[in-house]
C-alpha cells in the first residue's frame, strides 16, 4: 500500500513538474488557466484510474488511505499552481508597467515627431511663400530687363542715338575718372581746321589729345540677331570691316595734329566691353593696325585707365612746375638773404664801434673832464675868486 502510494505520487509528482515547466514557456494567463484546467482533468482521470486499481487490488481496506492521499497531493497540487500563478500575475504586471513605460515613451516621442512636422509643414508654406514671392520678384525684374533691352537695341539701331548713347556711356566713364568738364576736358570743341571732335581731353603745356565716341554698331547687332551661321559670318565680317573704315576716317581729319598742339594720336571710344572683347578675338591684327596709325581703340575700362594716366601726368606735371617756381622763389629769397645778413653785419659792426666811442665818452672822457673840474674848483677856492654869478648873487 506504501509502495503504491509513492509511485503514485511519483508519477503524480513528475507529471506536474512536467506541466509546470512546459507552462512556463506560454503567456502567464494562459498558462495559469490552461494548467488549472488541464490539471483538474488529469487529476480526476488520474484519481479514477488509481482508486480503480486500488478498488480492484486491495479493495475496500485501502479506500480510506488513497482519499486521503488524494486529497494531499490535490492540496499540494493547488499550492504550487497558486504560487505560479502569482508568479506569472506578478510578471505579467512587471511586463505590463514596461508596456507601459513604452507606450509612455513612443507617445512622448509622436508627440515631438508631431510638433516638429507641424513646424516644418509651417516652415516649408513660409519658404513656398518667399519663393513664390521672390520668382514674382524676377519675373518683373527680368521683364523690365527685357524691355529695357529692347529699347536699347531700338536705340542703337538708330546713328543719332548712338551717338548720344556713346556720349552718355564716356561722361559717365570721365565723371568716374574725376574729371571735370571745361577744367579738364571740353566738349565739341571745334578746331581751327574745322572739325570738332566730340571729347577733347586739356594736358600740360597747352596740348591736347581728341577722343571719338561715334562707333558703327549696326552690323554686329545684326549678327547678333542672325539666326543662321553664314548670315552670321557676314554681318560679323561688315562689322570688322565698318571699324576699319571708321579708323581710316578718324585718321583723315585733323584730330592728329601735333603742329596745333595735340598729341600725335587719338581715342576712339567703344561703349561695350563685350564688343571691345569681339574684336580683339575676331580679329586681333585690327588693333595692332589701329595703333600703327595712331589710333587707339578703348573700351570702358581701358580709357578709365587712359585717362587715370592722363591726370596723373597732369597732376605730375603742375608739381613738378610748383616745384620749379619755389626753387626760382627760394633761390631769389637765399640771394636777398645773403644781401641782408651783410647790411645787418656791417650796421652791427658799425653800431659796436659807436658803442665803444660812447662808452668811452662815458667813462674815461667823463672822469678826465670831471677831473679837471675838480681841479679848478680847488684852485678857485684856494684864491677866494668867486664866479660871475655868485659875485653878482652876494651884491
Amino acid at each position: 500500500m506504501e509502495v503504491l502510494a509513492a509511485v503514485i505520487g511519483v508519477c503524480v509528482g513528475a507529471a506536474i513538474v512536467l506541466a509546470v515547466v512546459w507552462l512556463r514557456r506560454r503567456s502567464a494567463r494562459e498558462v495559469a488557466r490552461q494548467l488549472i484546467e488541464q490539471a483538474q482533468v488529469q487529476r480526476v482521470e488520474e484519481l479514477q484510474a488509481v482508486i480503480k486499481q486500488v478498488e480492484a487490488a486491495l479493495g475496500p481496506l485501502c479506500r480510506d488511505a488513497l482519499s486521503a492521499n488524494s486529497e494531499q497531493f490535490l492540496r499540494l497540487a493547488e499550492t504550487r499552481l497558486s504560487a505560479q500563478s502569482r508568479q506569472g500575475e506578478a510578471s505579467l504586471d512587471t511586463r505590463k508597467k514596461l508596456i507601459d513605460e513604452q507606450v509612455k515613451q513612443m507617445t512622448t516621442k509622436l508627440t515631438e515627431l508631431s510638433a516638429a512636422l507641424q513646424t516644418l509643414d509651417k516652415d516649408r508654406r513660409e519658404s513656398h511663400g518667399s519663393l513664390v514671392k521672390h520668382l514674382e520678384t524676377t519675373t518683373r525684374t527680368a521683364a523690365e530687363l527685357q524691355e529695357t533691352t529692347t529699347q536699347l537695341r531700338e536705340a542703337l539701331a538708330n546713328p543719332q542715338r548712338r551717338g548720344q548713347w556713346g556720349e552718355r556711356m564716356a561722361e559717365d566713364v570721365l565723371r568716374l575718372a574725376g574729371f571735370i568738364e571745361n577744367v579738364n576736358y571740353r566738349k565739341q570743341a571745334a578746331l581751327e581746321a574745322g572739325g570738332k571732335p566730340d571729347f577733347t581731353f586739356l594736358l600740360p603745356q597747352d596740348r591736347r589729345v581728341n577722343m571719338d565716341v561715334k562707333f558703327p554698331l549696326a552690323n554686329y547687332l545684326r549678327y547678333l540677331d542672325a539666326a543662321d551661321e553664314p548670315v552670321r559670318e557676314q554681318h560679323k565680317g561688315a562689322f570688322l570691316r565698318d571699324v576699319r573704315n571708321r579708323i581710316k576716317e578718324v585718321t583723315t581729319r585733323e584730330y592728329i595734329d601735333p603742329g596745333n598742339g595735340t598729341v600725335d594720336y587719338v581715342l576712339v571710344f567703344i561703349p561695350n566691353e563685350q564688343v571691345y572683347g569681339f574684336i580683339h578675338e575676331h580679329d586681333p591684327a585690327l588693333l595692332d593696325d589701329a595703333l600703327r596709325q595712331k589710333v587707339v581703340l578703348c573700351s570702358p575700362l581701358t580709357l578709365y585707365a587712359i585717362l587715370s594716366v592722363i591726370r596723373q601726368a597732369a597732376e605730375n606735371f603742375r608739381l613738378e612746375q610748383a616745384s620749379r617756381e619755389i626753387l626760382g622763389l627760394l633761390g631769389a629769397f637765399n640771394k636777398e638773404w645773403g644781401k641782408y645778413v651783410e647790411l645787418m653785419d656791417k650796421m652791427g659792426r658799425k653800431l659796436e664801434d659807436a658803442m665803444k666811442h660812447y662808452e668811452e665818452l662815458t667813462t674815461t672822457r667823463t672822469r678826465q673832464l670831471e677831473r679837471q673840474l675838480d681841479k679848478i674848483e680847488t684852485l678857485r677856492s684856494e684864491q677866494q675868486m668867486a664866479l660871475p654869478g655868485e659875485a653878482e648873487g652876494d651884491a
